[in-house]
């Protein structure tokens, strides 16, 4: 409840408030490491691709660069003519003329059965690759919304846990709020009893003499470091030149 106790400008940043529709930093921090473990998975997506473009490459020059086509012809011919016209002469014709042979041979072949026929990947089949990782990283970045629900289902179902958790949550706030105002009175007081730097002094001495400059020579809480506003408090003691906030003061 905001009149019970209203949240300084520190502890905001710490909650979550489940009507904003900005990722806060809790849900930041908690976004970021989950989109850092999809780094893996996008490194080896990308070794793969890598790896089936470069395969892909090389088989391409394989197929274009070592095609080699063989062409074989031979002619064979055979005549032999037994001149003469007695008995032998025909006789050796009628056996060895059968012997007379002519042909003529032509092959040609070549590997193309044994070069590799690569098939790219399209740019629509990438995409679909990718599409997975790119929707786990889209599911990273809106999974900070429904995780919103968690304590209203939590607390639904478990009004008693609910009830110990913001009493728990209320001391935890007093007790740092304690913790931080002890530390800040210490710091100041470690700060008030340095002295000031001739930057300092020069500051001061024009915003004394000239009010006017005050719009640009701005100081800031001495706490939290805001820029000055009209609802800045000065310190009441005139001899410090300390200046907080209005929720600080």
């Amino acid at each position: 409840k905001q009149t019970l106790l209203p949240l300084l400008k520190e502890e905001i940043s710490s909650f979550i408030f489940p009507c904003k529709p900005a990722v806060q930093r809790p849900e930041r921090q908690h976004m970021v490491m989950e989109l850092l473990r999809c780094i893996p998975l996008l490194l080896f997506l990308l070794f793969v691709c890598g790896l089936d473009h470069f395969i892909f490459t090389i088989l391409s020059v394989i197929q274009n660069h070592s095609f080699i086509e063989y062409s074989y012809q031979t002619s064979h011919h055979l005549s032999v003519n037994v001149m003469g016209t007695s008995l032998m002469a025909q006789l050796l014709r009628g056996t060895i003329g059968a012997l007379n042979t002519s042909f003529d041979t032509e092959v040609e072949t070549s590997n193309l059965a044994c070069l590799p026929r690569p098939t790219g990947m399209t740019r629509q089949q990438y995409l679909n690759t990718c599409l997975p990782l790119g929707a786990l990283a889209v599911l990273c970045l809106a999974q900070v919304y429904p995780f919103r629900l968690r304590r209203a289902i939590a607390a639904f179902y478990f009004p008693k846990r609910e009830k110990a958790r913001v009493l728990f949550l209320y001391n935890k706030l007093l007790r740092q709020r304690k913790n931080f105002l002890d530390l800040q009175h210490g710091r100041v007081a470690r700060q008030a009893r340095q002295p000031p730097t001739l930057g300092t002094v020069l500051l001061r001495w024009c915003r004394r003499h000239w009010p006017w400059l005050r719009r640009c020579l701005r100081q800031k809480c001495t706490l939290c470091g805001t820029p000055e506003t009209p609802q800045h408090q000065p310190c009441p003691n005139p001899e410090c030149f300390a200046l907080y906030c209005e929720s600080c003061w």
